[in-house]
């Protein structure tokens, strides 16, 4: 199952507890715009090099399309297409003026200089302007992109229409118009709703084993956040594995470690894992941040966490779904969990269109306000009917989709 057919068994779920018309639930099955782009790109040592991309906007009955841009070899239009209708439920669940879209560009950034970076990045954004703009589709970042590749978007776009527009994408630099406490957003807002998660059980963060699953910026903050939390970080991994103590690590030196040696691994006083044996560890709470698809039915009855909190999109399968509820596991799903990042995404657009900007504390009290509202809100319709957190949340999410579609009518 890929990560569309994923995400059109989640929709099929919640339309059946939605009564929803089969016209409705073909709407929403299918993208309204799918861009599909090939460019050349001049490499450092001067061979010619074409890179497939692409744009794919969802749903914008609720508002312009929003989602990040993500760099990897593995991005596909099955991929971009299933993120971009999890961006369509993440910004209603969260009740943000947005629809949702995705973008990405099959390529290894690791191996690819700066320069390179730069070439690609201006390339694409050259080939996606005409469909992206502060009103219709603000970009942001995602895997393997970051605030520099923001600004080389901000700047392609804004010479292409004559004048600097900043409100074009989100997760710029601070001093391009990027919101305070934009960097930690996602990660902050996976651990806001960790802490909430542990209070259904009655738990607070204090001493809560934590296991996090990728390294990245997602994963790495939201170590940092859990220890700042009070909770016991006792392993994390990247791609190339990971690394277990029972006693606790301490993230930062690790971070240290990641960058003098390229990986978490072989980190003094810590275990090598590997990244299946790691999601299986004894812990409280678990932390997918890397990729799709790695919590599945082979390995969902071994999950040893009360608590999976989805840093990364789309994590866990549908089988894995069913055998983690009726294991009185709480997944918190990605739609709800790392939906951070586009609240100060939104923060950002908004400060960006007024031309006002707030301190960092103002922007992490409105994030934590909005998580702790929307997780409150998905958590009393699981209880009230009975289903898991992933299919509550796609309740409240589509349910409000359909009420603007249906408000807005269908034109002509």
């Amino acid at each position: 199952m890929n990560a569309y057919e994923m995400a059109l068994v989640q929709l099929r779920t919640a339309a059946n507890y939605l009564n929803l018309e089969n016209s409705i639930i073909d709407i929403l099955s299918k993208p309204k715009r799918e861009l599909q782009v090939s460019f050349p790109v001049k490499m450092d040592d001067g061979r010619v090099k074409v890179f497939i991309g692409y744009r794919v906007q969802h749903n914008d009955a609720r508002g312009p399309f929003k989602g990040g841009i993500r760099y990897h070899p593995l991005v596909d239009i099955n991929e971009v297409r299933a993120l971009a209708m999890w961006m369509t439920w993440k910004t209603a669940v969260l009740n943000i003026p947005y629809g949702g879209a995705k973008g990405g560009v099959a390529c290894n950034p690791k191996e690819m200089s700066k320069s390179e970076l730069e070439r690609l990045t201006r390339k694409y954004t050259m080939m996606i302007s005409p469909i992206i703009g502060p009103y219709t589709d603000i970009p942001a970042p995602d895997v393997y992109t970051d605030s520099q590749t923001m600004a080389w978007i901000m700047d392609t776009y804004s010479q292409l229409v004559g004048y600097r527009v900043p409100a074009v994408v989100t997760g710029k630099p601070i001093s391009l118009g990027g919101s305070a406490g934009r960097t930690t957003a996602t990660s902050r807002g996976v651990i806001v709703a960790a802490k909430e998660a542990a209070k259904a059980f009655k738990k607070e963060m204090e001493g809560l084993g934590v296991v996090v699953q990728g390294f990245g910026n997602v994963g790495a903050n939201a170590a940092i956040l859990a220890k700042e939390f009070g909770a016991k970080v006792i392993a994390v991994s990247d791609s190339k594995g990971g690394i277990y103590n029972e006693r606790g690590l301490d993230v930062l030196e690790v971070l240290k470690h990641k960058e003098r040696t390229g990986s978490v691994i072989n980190f003094p006083g810590a275990k090598n894992v590997s990244n299946e044996e790691l999601l299986e560890l004894p812990c409280d709470i678990l932390i997918p941040a890397a990729l799709e698809g790695q919590i599945h039915k082979n390995n969902a009855k071994n999950i040893q966490a009360k608590i999976v909190v989805e840093g990364a999109n789309g994590p866990t399968t549908p089988e894995a779904d069913k055998i983690l509820f009726d294991r009185e596991v709480m997944v918190v799903p990605d739609i709800l969990a790392n939906g951070g990042g586009v609240l100060v995404s939104y923060f950002e657009w908004v400060q960006n269109l007024t031309n006002l900007y707030w301190k960092e504390e103002e922007v992490n009290e409105k994030l934590d306000n909005k998580m702790r509202e929307a997780f409150l809100q998905v958590y009393n319709i699981a209880k009230e009917r009975d289903v898991d957190m992933r299919t509550a949340a796609l309740i409240l999410s589509v349910g409000r989709v359909v009420e603007a579609m249906t408000a807005a009518g269908y034109f002509p």
